[in-house]
């Protein structure tokens, strides 16, 4: 609170009133308010002094004690920054990221009265203490929990959500010994005063000075006051897993000695101070909650967020110019000159202005903010509208049969999402072997008559290696004290085999954002050379309650991409998750990702709370929706998320697989009981549709899963279970699992979150198609659960995946992708040479063959595995080595010798001599050297000599009318030697004379 400088102690750190980066200014009755912001030098005179007075001033790292009896707290966390000027009154603003310690001695406990005074502000619930007196951290009852009085000034438990809880603990046998004081509700809006007093046996909590609680009790303070240098804290809990503290302090009282009634009301700031003090730290959380992409007020590009409401406090807004900002924070990019405009936020506190400049658009700038990969395998991201201007964008590409140009006729399809890149950036990779293909792409950017232009030049790169599917990996997390992220692998293809890898340690352990990573979700990519990993950001074991981590929860997800499940990298090249989701949103959890084949992209969706505004204050329609975004790249999403799924009732946890024409969607039904048509809560159901992003405002049985999404089954896995489910996943088998009998298997897990994790059902793509309201998947005799075993261990809500030999190989070795082996046969027909590579694994070859013999080399390009030459005749024996390829994925080869023949041809056709058929026999010598031959038949053998380059025949006289087909044998040497034997056969054909 506000007090004279008089009362300063030397060497404190003032609050600054430091000049404001943003222009606000304070009218009307916020002026004359902070006008009256004195507080007195010394406290009332009925009010005996306390035996600490914390009003946020500082020095370092303490908290100074200003009233006079040098009792300074310890400070763990904070910086100079985390302190705020509030019109002259500091606060300290307490974020999860440090606490105080309280001296011994402000409470002495030699009888059970006290009085802690504690103003503050608080926007969220939380499992978080305000201050305790006591210490000792460690879980619920236990003895390293130390023995403790608490207040949370708005607590995330159950039957005090949003409200303030109060206890005392002090442990007895095999009781954790906490009483708490009975709900009592929860926060005035701004800074409220809080004040326990304790008197002999009794406590009572007071809301700015009226009595919220009371509770009797028959404990000691002596047993609570601890031994050590540590009295307690401001902002630190003493339940092992808690958060730390997210609120405002603006001043707290300490007395060893129990207030009456009317003490309290003096002690405590007064209602004007501490409105005063809200307006102040208002006005800047409010321009700072107004920036969203802008630098500053001053220099405004893109939408403000005018919100309903900041801090709590409600606020309707004003605008000078609602052309150019709307009443909603929408700014126009129309203008054609840097526009002043004059926003004007009306509380209950008074008035808050705020002069801002929206500066005209430049179409140029809109171009500049594309990035685009240089060398991509996936289709592009061409945006047709300006991320900063919103500048109208077309494409053209210098081979449209590369990469596809925007389509000037594109229409938007009547259900679903519309291709935000209106046909554009399609991919055509070349084929594995072929190489990349370079291209071009021109950005054509036109906004309020200005017109620019941008190329890009991008490399498309040529196909991966493709390998047929001969295992799985998974990735999981384990519990809600074990948030990283762990994989297993497969022993061969059998899905029911996994086993930990990396030693059955962590693969990712999150530093950043909420420090917790669950819900891994791996997605191959549309081609199968790529995995790309989602995760939420939540860390429920660092503190943060279930009821804060849906309201005030990450906004982020967590990406990943690899080549092999081994090596992981962020797609944003930052150590730090994306933002895919609006700042109205209460959590992003379980994202998952499916390719979309129609508009050419991943759909990554999520669940989420949906709040009527930013700062999260409304308690209704609050049941978790699914939503998604569009990606190409994972690395830019469109925004803001579009509604998917949202009925009336909370639905998390949907996954998707295709089979036929259909998607088929498993979601949890979130309830705690039947919504909607849905049978049972906390499990899951069944819905199918054609178009993946339709909309779904009902669980309708009858549903056009045309136009929306159908309910083909629900309630199905407890009733085999015996447990409730979540974490869906759906798995097609391999062809050769032995679990996949008929060629057509799916494996379908869920996740019984309250034992141990997921179970299995295997099922058919045919069944889970023909699932229906009359003849459901889940009620027929062969939707059995399995028996535990063959999953890794304790599985919680993650993902599975096909993987090669070669991922499933460098999984299980926790290694690189290894070459696999290669085998080259030569074969020849004539002085045709063919060699045919075949890989280990069965997978693509790539590459070239050479090909060598006497004295010559020849290097061919593999076609499907398949390279052929023709030998020179002075080339007699042959060998073949396949020479490998640029990825180095499949090792190099030889094949055996073989020995070429003489290049010798026969043709025989019947003539009729005096009535009957003789066989006229052609030979013809292409080598270079003469050949000795002999032609023998069912009609005698001959033999001749064929010079080199020339042509004989001869006859055989078959004193027949008739003869049937049959052939002949040829053999030849060259001439005079044994060398160049070659033999061969030629047909005779069918001959009739007369």
């Amino acid at each position: 609170m506000m007090r004279s400088s008089a009362t300063r102690p030397p060497g404190t750190a003032r609050p600054r009133r430091a000049a404001k980066a943003l222009t606000a200014s304070l009218t009307g009755v916020l002026v004359a308010s902070t006008l009256s912001l004195v507080a007195p030098a010394a406290y009332a005179a009925d009010v005996p002094a306390p035996t600490a007075h914390y009003d946020m001033s500082h020095s370092g790292t303490s908290l100074l004690d200003v009233s006079g009896n040098g009792r300074n707290a310890s400070l763990t966390g904070f910086t100079d920054a985390s302190f705020a000027d509030a019109a002259g009154d500091a606060v300290l603003r307490f974020k999860a990221d440090g606490y105080a310690a309280l001296p011994k001695g402000l409470i002495t406990g030699t009888d059970n009265d006290f009085t802690v005074e504690y103003t503050v502000a608080a926007s969220a619930a939380a499992n978080s203490f305000g201050w305790v007196i006591g210490d000792g951290v460690g879980p619920w009852n236990t003895t390293q929990l130390g023995n403790h009085i608490f207040l949370s000034p708005r607590s995330a438990q159950g039957g005090y959500t949003d409200q303030v809880l109060a206890a005392i603990r002090v442990k007895s046998g095999s009781s954790n010994g906490e009483s708490r004081m009975p709900a009592g509700g929860g926060l005035n809006p701004g800074f409220t005063t809080l004040t326990m007093v304790g008197s002999g046996n009794t406590l009572t909590l007071y809301r700015d000075g009226s009595v919220i609680s009371t509770l009797t009790h028959a404990n000691s303070l002596s047993s609570i006051i601890p031994s050590g240098n540590v009295l307690g804290y401001l902002g630190r809990s003493l339940y092992q897993g808690d958060t730390l503290l997210r609120a405002d302090v603006s001043d707290v009282k300490v007395w060893d000695a129990a207030l009456t009634a009317d003490q309290v009301g003096a002690s405590m700031p007064t209602s004007s101070q501490k409105s005063s003090t809200t307006a102040a730290l208002l006005r800047g959380d409010v321009a700072a909650t107004m920036l969203r992409a802008n630098t500053s007020l001053d220099n405004v590009s893109s939408n403000l967020n005018l919100a309903a409401s900041v801090n709590g406090v409600a606020l309707s807004w004003a605008s000078s110019d609602p052309a150019v900002v709307s009443t909603t924070g929408v700014v126009s990019r129309s203008i054609t000159s840097n526009t002043p405009v004059t926003l004007t936020a009306t509380s209950s506190l008074g008035v808050l202005t705020f002069d801002v400049t929206v500066i005209a658009p430049n179409v140029s700038t809109d171009l500049d903010a594309i990035s685009l990969a240089s060398r991509t395998t996936e289709n592009l991201p061409l945006a047709t509208k300006g991320a900063v201007n919103g500048a109208a964008i077309t494409w053209t590409s210098s081979n449209p049969a590369l990469v596809t140009s925007t389509d000037a006729g594109y229409t938007a399809p009547a259900v679903g999402a519309a291709d935000p890149f209106r046909g554009g950036g399609l991919v055509a990779r070349p084929a594995y072997g072929a190489g990349d293909a370079k291209v071009t792409l021109t950005a054509t950017a036109t906004l309020n008559g200005q017109s620019a232009q941008k190329t890009f030049d991008v490399t498309v790169a040529e196909k991966g290696r493709w390998a047929p599917d001969a295992g799985y990996a998974a990735a999981y997390f384990k519990s809600d004290s074990d948030e990283k992220i762990y994989q297993a692998a497969t022993n061969g293809n059998d899905f029911f085999s996994f086993s930990p890898v990396n030693g059955g340690a962590p693969v990712i352990t999150s530093t950043t954002d909420t420090k917790g990573l669950r819900d891994p979700y791996i997605l191959r990519s549309k081609d199968g050379d790529k995995y790309y990993m989602v995760a939420t950001d939540l860390c429920i074991s660092c503190g943060t309650g279930w009821g804060p981590a849906q309201s005030n929860g990450s906004l982020k997800i967590e990406v990943w991409e690899s080549t092999d499940l081994v090596k992981w990298s962020r797609t944003n090249g930052a150590n730090e998750g994306i933002t895919i989701n609006q700042p109205e949103a209460g959590m992003t959890w379980a994202p998952e990702a499916y390719w979309d084949d129609a508009l050419q992209s991943y759909v990554v969706h999520f669940s989420s709370r949906l709040y009527a505004d930013a700062s999260h204050t409304n308690s209704n329609n609050l049941h978790a929706r699914v939503f998604y975004v569009l990606t190409r790249d994972f690395k830019t999403f469109t925004y803001p998320p579009t509604e998917w799924q949202n009925t009336g009732y909370a639905r998390i946890d949907s996954t998707v697989q295709k089979i036929g024409d259909y998607y088929y969607r498993f979601t949890k039904n979130e309830e705690g009981g039947a919504a909607d048509g849905l049978e049972a809560g906390k499990d899951i159901f069944l819905e199918r549709s054609k178009v993946l992003t339709a909309p779904t405002t009902r669980s309708n049985w009858n549903a056009d899963p045309e136009k929306t999404w159908q309910l083909t089954d629900t309630n199905m896995t407890a009733l085999e279970t015996g447990q409730q489910g979540e974490g869906p996943q759906i798995v097609k088998l391999n062809e050769g699992d032995p679990n996949n009998t008929g060629g057509d298997g799916y494996a379908f897990l869920v996740d019984n979150f309250g034992a141990g994790g997921y179970r299995a059902f295997v099922t058919t793509g045919g069944q889970i198609a023909s699932s229906t309201q009359s003849d459901r998947l889940s009620r027929r005799a062969d939707w059995n659960v399995r028996p535990v075993g063959g999953l890794p261990a304790s599985p919680r809500h993650g993902s599975f995946v096909s993987v090669s030999q070669s991922v499933l190989t460098a999984m299980r070795e926790w290694s690189s992708v290894k070459a696999v082996s290669s085998t080259t046969t030569l074969t020849n027909q004539g002085r045709t040479a063919t060699a045919t590579v075949e890989a280990a694994d069965r997978g693509d070859v790539a590459g070239t063959v050479t090909f060598t013999g006497e004295g010559w080399t020849q290097t061919v390009k593999l076609d499907k595995r398949i390279a052929s030459v023709e030998v020179p005749a002075t080339v007699r024996s042959v060998t073949a080595r396949y020479d490998g390829y640029a990825d180095n994925r499949v090792t190099a080869s030889t094949s055996q010798a073989v020995t070429l023949g003489l290049d010798l041809s026969a043709t025989v056709a019947n003539r009729c001599v005096a009535g009957k058929v003789v066989q006229f026999v052609t030979l013809t010598n292409a080598d270079t050297v003469s050949a000795d031959v002999t032609v023998a038949g069912a009609y005698g053998s001959k033999k001749m000599t064929v010079a080199a380059g020339k042509t004989m025949s001869t006859t055989f006289s078959t004193r027949a009318q008739t003869v049937e087909a049959g052939s002949l044998s040829v053999d030849a040497v060259v001439s005079g030697t044994k060398d160049g034997a070659t033999s061969f056969t030629v047909a005779t054909p069918q001959g009739r004379c007369g």
